[in-house]
């Protein structure tokens, strides 16, 4: 009963449910029904919208093309209708310009019908010319037949005339030969010659008149000439000394230059190849030595050692090789300098460097560099007055010593050396013959020539420019170092102690002890066989063996 019970409230709540479940569903059901038509019309609108805006959006798009076409086919229109009226005015214009040539073809056919109707007058008119012109010529014909009678009959009587005048002229010949006792060829010579010794005579005369002014108009335009440019060009005084001083803030550094026994200045003077004098003086060394490049470097190397404290021979020798680097580019500024100044352009590069070098060389006393500069100036002022070229003679001035300060072809004078160094370096041929011809060596063959050669006389012949003995002097010690260099192995040589001692550095991979030995005797039997020279020479030849390593 229980379970029956259980089971009818089941299949009731069962039926309960599906019939509230159904009304639910159709609930759900018709409320979906009416959003999705809800949602269908809401779609329906936006497309009728969408559609509606597209369509003006359509219609605008079209009635701007329209627009367009419309304004393209206006403007082509335009176009259409002025190339047609171009081509109307054209074709006028065409139309004008042959009715034109037609007027005037007209007006030519009228104008040849003229002128021929004129020709046929003139053609009449010609033919009756014709006829009273041959009438007049068969006149004139007849005329000239009297006239060659008449010339014929004059010749023949001119003919007879000159038989009488030759006869006459003969006998009067004679007559004359008879009175002279001479023919008539042998006075016409006696005649000629007498007129040409008289001739002779008087050119001989009126060429050495004109020759004797010239000399003398000559001389004083040249003394004038020389006189103006010597006053113009003012010449300091140039004289070389071969000492130079270096002065020192106090004496004790003295003691640190000489160095433990004499090594330092031993160091120095072995490397620079001049001589320190370390005396009493008070706070100076005096550096002696002939050559002034030599004096220039050893000054520089001291003066270096001085201000950084550290002399030692290994120091030392450094520094002399940064020194003498140094100075060659030294040399180079004082050259380009030189160049400058002059207001010279052009010149080579090695040119320049030997005009820096003319610095530290002396010519008898005078340096070499002023009176270059100076020869250069009186060079550019006497041409300037002579009318000629300023910049060629200045030049040449510059450059006429240059042979005394190059290495090459000692054998060779200073002269050509500078001639053969100037052609080398392309300098023009005026300049290389003023050069080479400033000594009377070569010809000269441009106008500037003499001009360098009186120019190097005067800066050389002013009181107080030169001193023959020095260069003397300078002269012997060079050739004392060249006559040591001249054996195998020597790999230095300088004369110091104005020329008492002969220092000669041999290389020790080619020079042993033994040879060094043999070595000193033998310059010392050569400098005493081919040399004169004062007092003795002491003839020193160091040799030096170096090990060197580096540690890494």
């Amino acid at each position: 009963m229980t379970i029956i019970i259980a089971v009818i409230s089941v299949v009731g709540g069962l039926a309960l449910g599906f019939v509230l479940g159904k009304s639910l569903l159709q609930k759900n059901m018709s409320s979906e029904l009416n959003r999705a038509k809800s949602d269908a019309k809401r779609l329906l609108d936006d497309a009728q919208k969408d559609a509606e805006s597209l369509k003006k959006e359509k219609l605008l798009d079209a009635k701007e093309k329209a627009i367009q076409l419309l304004a393209e086919t206006d403007r082509e229109i335009l176009k259409k209708n002025k190339n047609l009226e171009e081509s109307e005015r054209i074709f006028k214009q065409k139309e004008n310009a042959l009715n034109q040539k037609s007027n005037s073809f007209k007006q030519k056919e009228d104008e040849m019908e003229k002128a021929k109707a004129e020709l046929e007058k003139q053609k009449t008119e010609l033919g009756k010319d014709k006829e009273k012109l041959t009438k007049e010529l068969s006149g004139i014909e007849q005329r000239k037949t009297e006239f060659n009678d008449k010339m014929n009959k004059l010749d023949a009587k001119e003919a007879e005339i000159q038989i009488k005048l030759d006869s006459t002229e003969k006998i009067l010949l004679d007559k004359l030969e008879k009175v002279a006792g001479l023919t008539q060829d042998e006075a016409k010579t006696q005649l000629i010659e007498t007129m040409r010794k008289k001739a002779e005579a008087d050119g001989m005369a009126m060429i050495k008149n004109i020759i004797d002014e010239a000399n003398l108009n000559a001389t004083k335009e040249a003394k004038k000439i020389i006189i103006q440019t010597i006053q113009r060009t003012a010449a300091e005084s140039s004289i070389e000394n071969t000492v130079s001083v270096f002065n020192l803030e106090s004496d004790d550094i003295k003691g640190q230059i000489i160095g433990r026994e004499g090594r330092n200045i031993r160091a120095l003077e072995a490397a620079t190849g001049v001589e320190f004098i370390v005396d009493d003086t008070p706070e100076a060394i005096v550096i002696s030595g002939y050559d002034a490049y030599r004096r220039e470097m050893a000054r520089l190397s001291l003066q270096r050692l001085v201000a950084d404290g550290r002399i030692h021979p290994a120091r030392i020798e450094e520094v002399v090789a940064k020194t003498k680097k140094q100075l060659e580019q030294q040399i180079i500024e004082i050259g380009e300098r030189t160049v400058i100044e002059l207001n010279i352009q052009g010149l080579h590069p090695e040119l320049i460097k030997l005009v820096g070098k003319m610095r530290y060389r002396s010519s008898y006393g005078q340096n070499l560099l002023h009176h270059s500069k100076e020869t250069a100036n009186l060079c550019a002022t006497m041409a300037a007055e002579l009318g000629l070229n300023v910049k060629l003679a200045k030049r040449a001035g510059l450059l006429h010593d240059i042979g005394k300060v190059s290495d090459d072809d000692p054998e060779l004078s200073h002269a050509l050396l500078g001639m053969k160094l100037a052609e080398k370096y392309k300098e023009n041929p005026a300049v290389v013959n003023a050069i080479g011809a400033h000594h009377d060596e070569i010809e000269m063959t441009f106008v500037i020539s003499p001009i360098i050669q009186a120019c190097d006389a005067i800066s050389g012949s002013r009181p107080g420019a030169r001193r023959e003995i020095l260069e003397q002097y300078l002269k012997r010690i060079k050739e004392l170092e060249t006559l040591a260099q001249s054996y195998k192995g020597v790999d230095k040589a300088f004369a110091i102690q104005a020329g008492r001692e002969l220092r000669v550095i041999v290389e020790s991979e080619k020079v042993t002890d033994e040879r060094a030995d043999e070595l000193s005797f033998e310059i010392a039997q050569k400098i005493q066989n081919e040399m004169q020279y004062p007092g003795q020479i002491k003839v020193t030849v160091i040799r030096e063996k170096r090990a060197v390593n580096y540690a890494k």
